[in-house]
């Protein structure tokens, strides 16, 4: 295995975060936690289950011969390690929030050509959620805005990078964004230290879009860049707690950067998670902007365990969601970068 050693809220972004979401009264809080991957904390993994996955008002789940989590409380740590290598895990979504819902909406499916796919609004809570990408939800990765109510700025901060899309011609792409009044702020042109062409745009929030020049994939939708402050700690980390695969480092010291591919397949079919390191910055400001990824998952309460033992903090333990009763857990990286894992069975129900 590759590894590369480093040279030197109150706002409601998804319906998968209403039960630990802070009132909107409250100010937004991102935690970076600084965490260690060492295994001996987890010595009392042991625990009964009904202490190991007590829920915070709702209910365990009970395995059909009455004992509640029998599978999770009977398995060793290395077997809930391994396990996750054979989970049946795919990237469903990445959630952020935008100030003005119609005005996205435009740009991405007129300068991007991405797919309305459907909107779900919850005045209750005061937001609405507006579903984008490529092809349907259950076997595409796609975009969940979310407009919160009287809301139209956000602080992206330092920490998040872009998105990338696959294109067949950057050159053509860009002429179609800048003839509808779209903001190119990298012209085509082969990447740095590289070979690929690319081009970056920006959506009217300002969030940026790398356009790569590539074949025909079908998965457009083909990036999510976050910066971190330790890439081999990340790498670990997504490996054993995500059970993601490391498809290829890329160190550039010319430009005082090294970035780690990591997914569930390869590049040019599915959608990866790209992390950058810079040389010697260990912390970023994460803005209040970006929100999570959403991850597919058979079961999210080992999920939550292999994601302990990996070193990761649970930030929401594995549990129906009220309503809905679709099962979640929610966690933070090393770097506090936010994910949420999603039962399948669930979220293919919650479609329909």
């Amino acid at each position: 295995m590759v590894r590369v050693v480093p040279m030197a809220s109150s706002i409601r972004p998804t319906l998968f975060s209403l039960t630990f979401s802070p009132p909107s009264s409250l100010p937004l809080f991102n935690p970076s936690p600084r965490l260690s991957f060492s295994l001996s904390r987890y010595h009392n993994f042991g625990l009964k289950a009904s202490r190991l996955l007590r829920q915070d008002g709702y209910p365990v789940r009970v395995m059909a011969s009455g004992d509640v989590s029998q599978s999770v409380a009977a398995a060793s740590p290395e077997n809930v390690l391994e396990w996750v290598k054979q989970d049946k895990r795919r990237m469903l979504h990445v959630v952020y929030r935008v100030g003005d819902l119609d005005r996205t909406i435009k740009f991405y499916t007129e300068c991007l050509g991405m797919k309305l796919l459907r909107k779900r609004d919850i005045p209750e809570e005061k937001y609405t959620n507006a579903f984008l990408g490529y092809g349907p939800e259950d076997s595409h990765f796609v975009i969940e805005l979310t407009y919160n109510y009287g809301v139209d700025k956000y602080d992206i901060g330092t920490g998040f990078g872009h998105f990338g899309i696959a294109v067949d011609d950057v050159v053509k792409a860009v002429e179609l964004i800048r003839a509808k009044g779209g903001k190119i702020t990298r012209e085509p042109g082969p990447v740095k230290g590289g070979r690929s062409v690319i081009a970056f745009v920006e959506d009217p929030d300002g969030y940026k879009f790398e356009l790569i020049e590539r074949g025909p994939t079908p998965e457009p939708l083909c990036q999510v860049m976050l910066r971190v402050g330790d890439l081999n700690r990340s790498i670990e980390f997504y490996e054993k707690a995500f059970g993601m695969e490391l498809l290829r480092t890329r160190d550039n010291p010319e430009y005082k950067y090294t970035i780690a591919m990591l997914g569930y397949g390869p590049e040019d079919k599915s959608t990866v998670l790209e992390l950058t390191y810079n040389y010697g910055v260990t912390e970023y400001d994460k803005g209040n902007a970006y929100a999570q990824i959403a991850v597919g998952t058979d079961d999210v309460y080992k999920t939550a365990e292999a994601i302990k033992l990996a070193g990761g903090k649970v930030t929401r333990e594995p549990g129906p969601l009220p309503g809905i009763n679709t099962k979640i857990t929610a966690c933070l990286d090393p770097d506090g970068w936010k994910s949420v894992f999603v039962d399948n069975v669930d979220f293919l129900k919650e479609l329909e």
